[in-house]
């Protein structure tokens, strides 16, 4: 089964969605179920993860409703308080819930870039591994070194790095970037999203040799075992449209076997995630 591991679905509101900018028309619109349906048919993937694009209950609820609704969507990434002391009872509350497989956090818009390692926030993570959940890590380049301590701090927890740490390709900057992703990837418990690549190079002017030394080096530190394809859509529309991120990532990994092939176009996510 073919699955892309990471995109997104919302009903636009300025103040819930306010991360987008006045840059960002494209987005400000909604993108649901029906929509993400006619892109994936169209290129041959089976289904999907939906993960969370705000930090509210509410889209939670709305995405596990959609996977309930919508055979195609696989599993869920939603968000949780983790730093609440009450988060435990909001997990036990979500239990029974088979489409829930993991939680995220936007820690790449948070201030301090040690936020990762608040205590409080790592107590709500330490609760996941009980309730069989995975915890997407979604960080800019400059993230990393604390991220790598985190991890570090939940050696059971399983973990999925969201869009290979957005390196800072608009720059054209491999450093510190490509150092710190192969200390993260010598984790085994973390894997790696193909995903939200586009998005960081000049979102009008990019070419593939532009982002393809970065792909380069995902792949070579995690290597296809650890390695899931993702769209980030509708996110990466700024950039990119479905159907060319798929050709891209295809055409990068056509050298390889097509055992490798199978692994990151689907059974890296089928099984970090425990899809159906």
């Amino acid at each position: 089964m073919k699955i892309d591991s990471h995109h997104h679905f919302w009903q636009y509101e300025p103040v819930e969605y306010s991360w987008m900018n006045e840059k960002m028309g494209i987005l400000k619109q909604d993108y649901g179920p029906d929509e993400l349906n006619k892109e994936i048919t169209e290129v041959g993937i089976n289904g999907a993860v939906s993960v969370q694009a705000s930090q509210s209950m509410k889209e939670t609820n709305d995405l596990l409703f959609y996977a309930q609704n919508h055979d195609f969507i696989k599993g869920v990434v939603g968000w949780f308080p983790l730093a609440d002391a009450m988060v435990k009872g909001e997990l036990e509350r979500y239990a029974e819930n088979q489409l829930l497989k993991g939680v995220r956090h936007v820690v790449q818009d948070e201030p301090d870039d040690r936020f990762i390692l608040g205590a409080n926030f790592n107590r709500g993570v330490s609760l996941l591994r009980q309730f069989n959940l995975i915890y997407d890590i979604l960080i800019y380049e400059r993230q990393l070194p604390a991220s790598i301590e985190f991890v570090d701090q939940h050696p059971q927890q399983i973990f999925v790095l969201d869009h290979i740490a957005k390196p800072r390709i608009s720059d054209k900057s491999l450093e510190p970037w490509k150092t710190q992703i192969y200390k993260l990837a010598e984790r085994e418990n973390v894997s790696c999203k193909l995903s939200g690549i586009a998005t960081e190079a000049n979102w009008k002017e990019w070419s593939e040799e532009d982002i393809l030394p970065y792909m380069e080096i995902a792949l070579d530190a995690f290597g296809p075992n650890r390695m899931m394809f993702g769209s980030d859509w509708p996110v990466a529309r700024l950039a990119v449209e479905y159907r060319s991120w798929v050709s891209i990532c295809r055409s990068f990994i056509s050298n390889l076997s097509q055992d490798e092939q199978t692994l990151i176009e689907g059974e890296v996510a089928n099984k970090v995630y425990g899809l159906s």
